[in-house]
C-alpha cells in the first residue's frame, strides 16, 4: 500500500485534484463502476481535441461550457464535446488521460463505459476505435490498473441502434467488454421496446446494466429489472420515493450505481426530490445504507462534473457517513464487479488487507 497520510477516513487530510477535502481512502486500493470514457475529457483535453479538427476554444470556455440547469443541458454539452472525438487517435488521448488519472487516484479495477452506441451513430469504426481504447489501457504506464469495457446504447437513439450496440458489445467480448448497458434520457423510449436487445446481450454471455431512477421514477428501476434483467442499476435516486422497492432491491442485493456530483449537477437531485434547490445533504444515499442497500459509489463523467473518486468520497464523508459505512462503500465496488468469484475475492482481499493495515478494520 502506497504511504499516505494517516486520519480517519471522514477527516480531511489533503485535498484532492477536485479540490475536495481528500480521505485516508486516497491511500487504499479501490475499484469504480460507474464511469463514463467520454465524460472524462477535462476542459484541456477537449480544447487539444477541438484543435486538431480545426475548432478553437479556450479551457475557460469548455469549463462555462461543462455548467447545466437540467439534464437537458448536460446532454447537450456531452454531445458536444463527443463531438470532437472522431478516429482511433483521439481516443487514445482521452483513454491515455483517464487511465492516468485513475493510477493517481489507486483505482485498481475500474470498468469503463464506452459509448459505443455513440460511435455507431456517427458512423465511426468501433473495432478500430475500441482497438485504440484497449491497447492504451493496457500500455505499460497503466500495469497497475485493471480496466474491464461496458459497451453502452443511447436511449433516445430506439431500439434498432440498441441491439447494434448489443451486437458490437457480444462481438468484442473477448477483447475485454464484459457487459451491455443503456443510458441517455431514460424517459425517451418505453423499457419494454429494448428488450430484445438486452434478452440478446444476455444470450451472448453479457452481464447487463440500466440508467434508471436518475431522472425517471422509481418505476423506472422496476422496470429495468424486470423487463431488462439489469443486475446493476445506473444511478436508481427515484428508489428513495419508494421504501417497498428498497426492500425488495435489498433482499435481492441488486446494485445502486450512485454518483453524488452528478446527481446534483444534472439537476436529477432536485426532480427526484421536489426541491429545485436540493443540495447534497438532501442524497439518499445515507438512507440506502441505512436501509441495507447495495450501494457502489462513483463519478459516472468526472470531468463535466468536475469531480474524482476520491472527491466523491469525501463528499459522501460530508453526509455524515461513518468509517464503516465508507468502508463498506469502497468494499462494495469490489463485491458488485463483473469480475470471475476468485478474482473478485483476490481484490477484496487486498482491500480489506490495505485497510487493516490503516487501521481501519
Amino acid at each position: 500500500m502506497p504511504d499516505g497520510p494517516r486520519c480517519r477516513i471522514n477527516e480531511p487530510c489533503t485535498v484532492t485534484e477536485s479540490g475536495q477535502p481528500d480521505t485516508i481512502l486516497r491511500a487504499l486500493p479501490k475499484a469504480e463502476l460507474h464511469l463514463h470514457l467520454e465524460g472524462s475529457i477535462r476542459p484541456g483535453t477537449a480544447v487539444e481535441l477541438a484543435a486538431r479538427h480545426g475548432a478553437k476554444f479556450t479551457p475557460e470556455e469548455v469549463t462555462a461550457r461543462y455548467s447545466y440547469s437540467n439534464f437537458a443541458g448536460f446532454l447537450d454539452t456531452f454531445k458536444w464535446v463527443t463531438s470532437f472525438l472522431r478516429d482511433p487517435e483521439d481516443y487514445v488521448l482521452i483513454t491515455k488521460n483517464l487511465a492516468a488519472e485513475l493510477v493517481r487516484q489507486n483505482v485498481v479495477y475500474a470498468e469503463v463505459t464506452v459509448s459505443a452506441g455513440v460511435m455507431l451513430r456517427r458512423m465511426q469504426n468501433v473495432e478500430a476505435n475500441f482497438a485504440a481504447i484497449r491497447e492504451t489501457a493496457e500500455s505499460a504506464p497503466f500495469s497497475r490498473l485493471r480496466i474491464a469495457w461496458i459497451f453502452d446504447a443511447v436511449r433516445q437513439f430506439g431500439p434498432d441502434a440498441a441491439m447494434e450496440t448489443a451486437r458490437w458489445a457480444a462481438r468484442l467480448r473477448g477483447s475485454g467488454v464484459v457487459a451491455f448497458g443503456m443510458g441517455g434520457d431514460e424517459l425517451s423510449h418505453p423499457t419494454v421496446n429494448f428488450r430484445p436487445a438486452f434478452d440478446f446481450a444476455r444470450s451472448e454471455g453479457l452481464h447487463t446494466v440500466c440508467h434508471a431512477g436518475e431522472i425517471g421514477g422509481p418505476e423506472s428501476v422496476r422496470e429495468a429489472i424486470a423487463l431488462l434483467g439489469a443486475e446493476r442499476i445506473g444511478h436508481g435516486i427515484a428508489v428513495m420515493r419508494d421504501p417497498e422497492l428498497a426492500k425488495s432491491l435489498a433482499a435481492r442485493r441488486i446494485v445502486l450505481e450512485n454518483c453524488l456530483s452528478s446527481n446534483l449537477a444534472t439537476g436529477a437531485l432536485a426532480k427526484q426530490t421536489g426541491n429545485p434547490n436540493a443540495s447534497l445533504a438532501d442524497h439518499p444515499l445515507p438512507k440506502f445504507l441505512e436501509q441495507g442497500l447495495s450501494v457502489t459509489l462513483s463519478t459516472d463523467d468526472p470531468a463535466l462534473f468536475h469531480t474524482d473518486l476520491c472527491a466523491e468520497y469525501s463528499h459522501a464523508a460530508s453526509l455524515g457517513l461513518s468509517d464503516q459505512q465508507l468502508l463498506r462503500l469502497a468494499g462494495e465496488s469490489f463485491a458488485a464487479a463483473f469480475l470471475p468469484p476468485v478474482e473478485k475475492r483476490e481484490l477484496l482481499s487486498r482491500f480489506q488487507d490495505a485497510a487493516k493495515s490503516a487501521g481501519l478494520l
